[in-house]
């Protein structure tokens, strides 16, 4: 897909799990940012363990169905194509791992306050599907009003080449359409690449990152990605592996 000058291989489709019933909404410039990019609102509402999801929904979903579709309209007044679905669960994670399934999307937004967007920041700590975030990073980026920061971290005694896969990352944003001028890099030695991203999430406005892989610290901790947007102060975006 061609969209001026930017070449996209796969339109990235966003999922965004809204906890609709607790008031849980996305900001106005969240939803600017967002609207380039194929939207699934997911309303959903966890649920005490003794409480049917039958019973759940015939009593709330009339008002989850109104928030979520409030949201919607502020996605398609900005110009976005958006989905909406509703869930009464008893496990959130895996209500918006299997939707996120079911829906083929590109990312997951985890939602945090946001005010007006100007800088992007893409850590890179380890092996990630690059063609599926750049597709993503030039589809938000695409209007040329904001920049992006590509952030190799590398453990120290590992063996991933941080410098590579941001050159490698830079090179596919650019053959996306992406110009120069819209990315910068870096590249760092971390002792805790989650502990530094969450450090400097207050630098930059969203977060926009690979997806963590299963192992130790992922089972004794939870995912990465989930324990940056605990921490941090900024939306993070999770693109997810093909």
């Amino acid at each position: 897909m061609t969209t001026d000058s930017h070449t996209i291989r796969e339109p990235p489709r966003l999922l965004i799990p809204i906890e609709v019933l607790e008031g849980e909404s996305i900001s106005a410039s969240l939803v600017e940012f967002l609207a380039p990019a194929e939207v699934v609102l997911l309303g959903y509402h966890d649920l005490p363990e003794q409480t049917p999801t039958e019973q759940a929904s015939m009593q709330y979903e009339e008002k989850a169905r109104t928030a979520i579709d409030d949201i919607a309209d502020s996605f398609r007044g900005a110009g976005g194509k958006v989905e909406t679905r509703i869930a009464f669960t008893h496990d959130r994670d895996q209500t918006v791992d299997r939707v996120a399934a079911e829906e083929s999307v590109t990312g997951l937004l985890l939602p945090n306050p946001v005010g007006e967007i100007e800088e992007v920041i893409v850590p890179i700590r380890g092996a990630i599907d690059v063609d599926r975030l750049a597709d993503l990073v030039a589809t938000l980026l695409e209007d040329g009003s904001r920049r992006v920061t590509l952030w190799g971290l590398a453990e120290e005694g590992d063996e991933f080449d941080a410098e590579a896969a941001v050159e490698y990352t830079r090179n596919t944003l650019s053959e996306r359409g992406l110009p120069d001028d819209q990315v910068s890099t870096e590249v760092s030695v971390a002792e805790s690449p989650v502990w530094d991203i969450i450090e400097r999430s207050s630098e930059f406005d969203v977060i926009v990152m690979g997806e963590g892989g299963p192992g130790l610290l992922a089972s004794l901790f939870g995912d990465p990605s989930e324990r940056i947007a605990e921490g941090a102060v900024a939306p993070v975006i999770v693109v997810r592996n093909r």
